[in-house]
């Protein structure tokens, strides 16, 4: 009996209609005989709304502690619904949130790691023939605190349940129908990809693809856990994440993927002295900040200018952290802009062959897009532009590159 583990985000889940069309779709293949565990997300909007109560509620920022245990509800909803739908269908369910499961994880609220499954419970139920419902996003600390995942956690959470149960494949159902070769809303031409290597899909996740959380492609890549993507509206399927095959076509670039989140900030006429990069990123790093894009310049007056990206969301926390540095440091000024974006093509072609970045530049070049800040790794190369520009500069790479023909 094969063992597959579902996961249905908000969209799959929004109304009463859709919790029961999913209903239909894992009984099916309940009935076919396999054992099924789907993970769902709190319906479409809803943690939306509770993070406005708690803003309502509190104005300085809330206590990270009590968020955690506010946004957990969500799932908490969808679980019962669910497992209710199931039950009314003749399929015996049992829900679970992370605590109930024990989804070990760190004391970092709002942003958690799981340490550890403990999957006793999940095993004893789907020896009952239970299909077995489990709250995405969340788990506890080893104090029993609850605490959730960060963005897209529901995802990490479904993969790790598939690590710990050696699930066969781990199926991710969302509102499209599999990869593309960049956001079809964006660029109309993009093409559904029918397999997609865990590196590509990696860079893509880190990039600002929102198909899949970046922690969860690292699980699945890590343990070399089988992960489709699929719609929970039409039939079809998806897009397998694999590792490389040697004998795959494989084009120079796979896809192009942009995040519209990005926020730059610089502080100018630094000492250049040894440690001035760690004594700039570890107050950002305390603050549980993740920094992306780094440049430094150096001056002819024995002064750098230090640059990097953060996520739009942190930009005034950062913003702030970098004032007080800036104090300590005796530098010239901090400044910011959060209206750019990140626009980067990624492909495992991209090893073999040269002049893909000259092309690339070339390309935004001649739309007369300038380029405000570069980095590359072994198979993406990635820029930073000015937000207005972010469809021109995609769609020109799109064609470009020749991403809507197959096997290129």
């Amino acid at each position: 009996m094969a063992v597959f583990v579902y996961k249905f985000g908000g969209t799959s889940v929004d109304s009463v209609e859709r919790i029961k069309a999913v209903a239909e779709k894992i009984k099916q293949a309940r009935d076919q005989g396999d054992d099924i565990v789907a993970v769902v997300s709190a319906m479409s909007g809803e943690t939306n709304r509770l993070t406005s109560l708690a803003k309502e509620m509190q104005q300085q920022q809330p206590i990270d502690r009590e968020m955690d245990v506010l946004l957990s509800t969500g799932e908490q909803v969808t679980i019962s619904l669910l497992s209710m739908a199931l039950i009314d269908l003749g399929c015996p369910a049992c829900s679970y949130t992370g605590g109930q499961v024990r989804i070990l994880t760190d004391s970092m609220h709002t942003k958690a790691r799981i340490r550890e499954i403990d999957d006793k419970n999940i095993k004893a139920d789907l020896g009952k023939g239970n299909v077995v419902v489990v709250a995405g996003f969340q788990g506890i600390d080893d104090k029993g605190n609850i605490t959730t995942l960060g963005r897209g956690g529901s995802d990490t959470t479904a993969v790790a349940l598939a690590v710990a149960l050696k699930a066969d494949e781990c199926h991710i159902y969302t509102d499209v129908d599999g990869v593309y070769t960049t956001d079809p809303r964006v660029e109309p031409k993009a093409r559904r990809l029918e397999k997609i290597t865990f590196e590509e899909m990696l860079e893509m996740a880190s990039l600002g693809s929102k198909v899949l959380q970046i922690r969860a492609v690292e699980f699945a890549g890590k343990y070399n856990v089988a992960l489709r993507v699929l719609s929970s509206f039409k039939e079809g399927g998806g897009t397998l994440i694999t590792y490389e095959e040697s004998q795959m076509e494989r084009a120079l670039v796979s896809a192009i993927a942009f995040n519209r989140d990005e926020a730059k900030l610089t502080i100018t006429g630094v000492p250049d002295l040894p440690g001035v990069a760690s004594k700039i990123l570890c107050p950002i790093a305390d603050k549980n900040i993740e920094v992306d894009m780094i440049i430094q310049n150096i001056a002819a007056d024995s002064t750098t200018d230090f640059t990097f990206t953060v996520h739009r969301n942190d930009y005034q926390k950062s913003k702030e952290v970098l004032k007080q540095v800036c104090r300590d440091l005796g530098a010239k000024q901090v400044t910011g802009d959060d209206s750019i974006v990140k626009i980067s093509i990624v492909g495992v072609g991209m090893r073999s062959h040269a002049g893909i970045a000259s092309n690339m530049f070339k390309v935004l070049a001649d739309e007369g897009i300038n380029i405000r800040m570069i980095s590359t790794s072994e198979i993406k190369i990635s820029v930073v532009v000015d937000e207005k520009y972010l469809e021109l500069s995609v769609r020109a790479l799109h064609e470009a590159f020749g991403l809507e023909k197959e096997n290129v």
